[in-house]
């Protein structure tokens, strides 16, 4: 699925600063996307993250272009080649209702200074193509030291309805330290 280059939503980059487009992931933004998981997953994960850069790639590369998969970058206007952002949900079907749902895998932005509206643009795109896609409910998982993301969750409408808990067992390292 793609997205239109000029989601409706929260209005591009500010005054004074180029615009941002929208467009599908391509092969040539893998190691820019394999990157923004890499960051994605210090701050999910801490010590414990996987930063194999190679994972990643292959990882995401699976999911470009295939049915059901929404794959997005954000790219200035005068650099439409050099991501600055990037967005991935995966279509999923509920096996007891059937219902078609939208899960969130990840969505990030560079450490650039139109950073908020950036990561706006991107859930924007999403969101119309996820509605366009038939998805009625989207999820997604974040983590709870992570409040840029949940505000931005927030700030488009979603809701807390899941706590994971954890505990680490003894011996599993890292027992003495917060989930």
């Amino acid at each position: 699925m793609t997205a239109p280059s000029r989601p409706e939503g929260p209005a591009p980059a500010g005054p004074g600063r180029p615009g941002y487009l929208i467009r599908a992931a391509r092969a040539e933004d893998l190691d820019a996307i394999a990157g923004f998981e890499v960051e994605i997953a210090r701050v999910s994960f801490g010590d414990e993250a996987i930063t194999d850069a190679g994972l990643h790639r292959r990882r995401v590369a699976g999911a470009l272009g295939q049915p059901g998969e929404i794959t997005l970058v954000a790219v200035a206007e005068t650099a439409p080649g050099r991501p600055v952002g990037w967005a991935w949900l995966s279509g999923r079907t509920n096996s007891l209702t059937g219902a078609h749902y939208g899960n969130f895998r990840s969505l990030a932005v560079a450490d650039v200074p139109d950073r908020s509206e950036i990561g706006e643009l991107l859930l924007s795109a999403v969101l119309q193509a996820a509605g366009e896609g038939g998805m009625r409910q989207l999820t997604g998982k974040v983590h709870a030291r992570n409040l840029g993301m949940r505000a931005l969750y927030r700030k488009f409408g979603f809701e807390a309805t899941h706590i994971t808990m954890e505990k680490r067992a003894p011996g599993a390292g890292g027992e003495n330290q917060p989930a």
